[in-house]
């Protein structure tokens, strides 16, 4: 025999949830007149909506969203799945809490997980979210090419790309100018009088990182500065491999004089290691992505800003307007970083570039 736990710890039956037809019942009305008002549809006069959702709280009715979706002539769940990259990094959390703000007025709630570069985490994810009937998807991707999106895509699925371009799909996206940005970053150092100028990087393969590297070199080549191989730093995927990333480069026999850091993590990474080495102010820094507190450390902390709530109010803009029936081709919305000077990346180099 299965028993199950009641409220209070207990072994015993599990009390049975309240069903339309007993909130019905209590109301005096019919189950029809219930889920008139329960889906917020029009037909009942106010009295008898008092009634109903009277009873409603006095039974603790929940009301089965699933099966209403079911029954509904559009056949929309009011869910949106949000597959972000990692929801415990300050820019994938910055841009779910604009997303979540964006769609809410409109009655949308988000469902959102991390990819953590995992390609069939992905797909496995966006495989459950089809089959739970949401309404759009917003994807950072961690695959590489998107096919395994076109038959979504012909049943009429809105997938709004963000933060990377999609491959083998044509599909709606919002990226950042990542080669201008770093060029930005790059420049900013050279301006300064660095010659010696380190970039440390995302995964090789990410396309995201290969853009900054692009743009960081693009820059160097602009200005007639020879490219040092040894450093440009790839792979780096924590603070910690950040940190020992710029030992070893403060190590070298001609150390840099100034570091562009790709992602916000290796920002963190890198100042630590500065920190460690007593070069805070001995070393420029400029850091790829703003984050909480980069105004607070010593020195405040330079950044290329990615403005997120612009970034998720743009997606959450074409989502809405391919739910409610914008047709024409893919638009692909690319928004300009900005350069914000704080302290670390004005620190000149100590010793002729």
């Amino acid at each position: 025999m299965t028993t199950t736990m009641t409220q209070d710890g207990s072994d015993g039956p599990r009390p049975a949830r309240a069903t339309m037809k007993d909130v019905a019942l209590l109301a005096g009305v019919s189950v029809k007149t219930v889920s008139r008002v329960v889906n917020g549809e029009p037909g009942a006069s106010t009295a008898v909506r008092q009634r109903v959702l009277g009873a409603v709280e006095r039974l603790d009715y929940r009301h089965n969203l699933g099966a209403s979706t079911l029954r509904r002539k559009d056949a929309r769940s009011g869910i949106v799945g949000a597959l972000l990259q990692d929801l415990g990094n300050s820019f994938s959390a910055g841009l779910l809490r604009a997303l979540e703000d964006a769609l809410r007025e409109p009655g949308l709630s988000v469902l959102a997980a991390s990819l953590d570069e995992e390609p069939e985490r992905e797909r496995g994810i966006v495989s459950d979210l089809v089959a739970r009937r949401a309404d759009g998807l917003v994807l950072m991707p961690a695959t590489h090419r998107h096919e395994y999106l076109i038959s979504e895509r012909r049943a009429g699925l809105p997938v709004v790309f963000v933060d990377r371009r999609p491959h083998g799909l044509d599909c709606d996206s919002v990226t950042v100018d990542n080669h201008g940005g770093a060029k930005l970053a790059t420049a900013h150092l050279v301006a300064g009088g660095h010659r010696r100028i380190a970039m440390l990087t995302d995964l090789e393969e990410i396309e995201t990182a290969v853009e900054r590297r692009a743009g960081y070199r693009a820059a160097l080549a602009e200005k007639e500065i020879g490219f040092a191989p040894e450093l440009l730093v790839h792979d780096i995927r924590s603070e910690m491999a950040a940190a020992q990333a710029v030992t070893a480069l403060l190590d070298l026999a001609d150390p840099p004089t100034a570091i562009v850091a790709g992602r916000n993590i290796i920002t963190v990474g890198t100042v630590r290691a500065l920190r460690a080495a007593g070069a805070v102010r001995e070393v420029a820094v400029v850091g790829f992505d703003d984050f909480p507190m980069a105004d607070l450390v010593e020195p405040p902390l330079t950044v290329i800003r990615q403005d997120v709530q612009q970034i998720g109010a743009e997606v959450a803009r074409i989502l809405l307007d391919r739910l409610n029936g914008a047709g024409g081709p893919p638009q692909h919305v690319v928004l300009e970083p900005t350069l914000i000077q704080r302290g670390s990346g004005e620190i000149p180099p100590r010793r002729p570039g």
